[in-house]
């Protein structure tokens, strides 16, 4: 069996504090000044990559200071293990799914975090706060989505992940056609630069640090937030010169020990500027480590799997605040906390404005503070990718069957370049967390009680927020932001509402009724919206009944095209008519080019006739047999996804 926390906690060398203890911020008198916030935000950092949590083979001084002056938590949550979701739940104090935000978004990703959605920055900007954001963003690469429209005053950093570039794992470019366009760098909403190759990413976590170093220089006579996401420790490693061969452990400890050096800096910053007294510092990661990176990749010290999974290693992270006068230093916190608490916790200090939509973190001041027997957070739900895994209540998890990516009985890469994944189906369990923080030992037999209380919680969670695992619609989640195609929503036509029969449902990854094929609402870039039938390397055909007869003029099938996705205009649409139902006119077919062509659009194939009364409509789009040799998943099946059928011309005179 692997060992408990608390047992793990001693072999560091610390003990967990009670949060009996008498309360240490009781005396303490509120700062005048308003408090200022630093969030520094890691990539696949691992839970034991810390030197208080453990580390091995490399140090960490500033963080090991940090957590001496302040608190560490031994079970404290990102909301996925997952990027791009991971960074919506923490700036909106909400889970992934809640907003839409699923998985890591790619560069043609036509989603972001929704303008309606409200971030820390945001609730902090009414207040006077000058606000930063330095570093990854990851929450949509689109002007409408960057974070100067999510409440930062200023930002430097790239969009997404520093892998999604046309480089190979060895530094090479990519030659011939690559999934990923060059790497931006952004100023504010503009791209100033682009990083180009494995020298670049060097540059990264010193050239985040300066500029976060300049923000608090220039921001000190007020209050300010400061975001800081490193792109470190995310593959591919990218370390300065002056710390490159300085770990024991090798390139990953040596970009830990960069990231170490830069919340020195900024800690110095605050000492330089006066106010470390009335700052609150919180340090934490994304998610656990990319353990089939091997040597490049992190650790997880006594937790389950890591990245990309909801088992401990994934979503339970590092996590260290300082608050001095506030949190007793040295202090640490045993109880049940996330990323998704930041948010409710800042308004709570601060005096800002929660947003007015539901969101799900709690204020855990009380924690920060040692108020005695303080549990803010009782539970925690376990999303990834929009599946319910899991469910936590106190010391017990209850993990529902699902299929995950695993790193165990495989070979891990080395130096950059990946190992594969294992991929396996894990069975419902219960574990008890206080004595088996491995996840080996499944009680579901000794304790029936709890498991059907857990089971409970995961129901209501499945109706809040819904479950791709049982297909359950959650009633309270909202939608992302979408990119427009630059047309208008809706369109008006002879075919609207008609009796729509297919010859295939859309996929089950994309499940919509066939009647948003004349529901008149034309579908957004994001192919997940809802209004797009979906159907992977079949024809797909659609016969329509418009209960009367009319003229027809044109008649148009709305297709989406999305090639970095799969997604393929058909190779041929055909079209027929006829008025009884049986006995059926072919129109002339439109045929579309399968050239490569990068760009997010909508294209109306249409064809025209003269004034032929009709009551019954069919459209078939032929797909490819395969997608292209020059596609990057060339012999694969190709998707098409088509919106409305469009019939023109006028009703019947009576």
């Amino acid at each position: 069996m692997t060992p408990s926390r608390r047992e793990f906690l001693h072999r560091s060398g610390t003990a967990t504090l009670a949060l009996a203890a008498s309360r240490w911020a009781g005396a303490c008198t509120p700062a005048s000044r308003p408090t200022n916030v630093v969030l520094i935000f890691t990539d696949d950092q691992g839970y034991e990559d810390v030197g208080i949590y453990g580390a091995k083979g490399f140090t960490t001084p500033h963080l090991d200071r940090l957590a001496s002056e302040g608190m560490h938590f031994t079970d404290f949550y990102a909301s996925e293990g997952v990027c791009s979701a991971s960074r919506a739940s923490l700036l909106t104090g909400c889970y992934a799914s809640r907003v839409s935000i699923l998985g890591a978004l790619n560069p043609d990703a036509q989603v972001g975090l929704h303008p309606g959605e409200v971030t820390i920055a945001e609730i902090l900007r009414p207040l006077g706060y000058a606000t930063a954001a330095v570093g990854k963003w990851h929450l949509g690469h689109g002007s409408e989505f960057l974070p100067l429209r999510h409440g930062f005053d200023e930002y430097f950093g790239l969009p997404y992940s520093n892998d999604m570039w046309p480089v190979d794992y060895d530094g090479i470019p990519i030659s011939g056609t690559s999934q990923y366009p060059p790497l931006p760098l952004i100023e504010g909403d503009e791209v100033v630069e682009t990083v180009d190759e494995l020298a670049d990413q060097d540059r990264l976590t010193t050239r985040y640090t300066e500029r976060a170093v300049q923000f608090i220089d220039r921001s000190a006579n007020g209050p300010f937030f400061l975001y800081l996401a490193h792109s470190m420790p995310h593959v591919p490693l990218g370390v300065s010169p002056r710390f490159k061969g300085s770990s024991e452990q090798g390139l990953y400890g040596d970009v830990i020990q960069e990231i170490d050096w830069s919340v020195g800096q900024v800690l110095e910053a605050l000492d330089r500027n006066g106010v470390a007294e009335n700052t609150l510092v919180i340090f934490t990661s994304d998610n656990g480590p990319w353990l089939n990176y091997g040597n490049h990749a992190g650790s997880t010290g006594p937790l389950r799997e890591g990245k990309g999974t909801a088992l401990e290693g994934g979503p339970r992270v590092p996590a260290i605040m300082r608050w001095p006068d506030r949190i007793e230093p040295g202090s640490i916190c045993d109880r049940l906390a996330s990323t998704i608490d930041i948010l409710p916790t800042v308004a709570a200090i601060t005096g800002a404005t929660l947003p007015e939509n539901p969101i799900d973190g709690v204020n855990i001041l009380s924690l920060l503070e040692l108020q005695l027997d303080a549990e803010p957070r009782t539970q925690f739900w376990f999303y990834y990718t929009g599946e319910l895994r899991a469910v936590r209540e106190g010391r017990w998890k209850r993990v529902f069957e699902h299929r995950t990516r695993s790193y165990v009985g495989v070979e891990p890469g080395a130096n950059g370049h990946p190992g594969p994944y294992a991929f396996l189906t894990v069975p419902k369990a219960l574990y008890d967390l206080d004595l088996d923080i491995g996840e080996t030992v499944d009680v579901t037999e000794q304790y029936p009680d709890i498991v059907n209380r857990l089971d409970e919680i995961g129901e209501v969670a499945r109706s809040t927020l819904g479950d791709r695992l049982t297909g359950r619609i959650g009633s309270e989640v909202r939608p992302p932001g979408r990119r427009s195609l630059g047309r208008p929503d809706s369109v008006d036509h002879l075919a609207a509402r008609a009796v729509v029969v297919t010859s295939t449902p859309s996929h089950p990854s994309y499940p919509v009724d066939a009647s948003v094929l004349v529901d008149r609402l034309l579908g957004s870039a994001d192919f997940r919206d809802g209004r797009w039938v979906a159907v992977q390397g079949t024809d797909f055909q659609a016969t329509l009944d418009l209960e009367a007869s009319v003229k027809v003029t044109r008649i148009s099938l709305d297709c989406l095209q999305v090639q970095s996705a799969w997604i393929m205009l058909p190779r041929l649409v055909e079209f027929s008519v006829s008025d009884n139902g049986s006995s059926w006119m072919d129109l002339e077919s439109v045929p579309t080019s399968v050239e490569p062509d990068p760009s997010v659009i909508a294209h109306r194939l249409s064809s025209s006739i003269e004034d032929v009364t009709a009551r019954y409509v069919r459209v078939t789009a032929r797909n490819h047999s395969e997608l292209p040799d020059w596609h990057a998943g060339a012999g694969g099946e190709a998707w098409i996804f088509i919106d409305e059928i469009i019939v023109e011309g006028m009703p019947l005179t009576a």
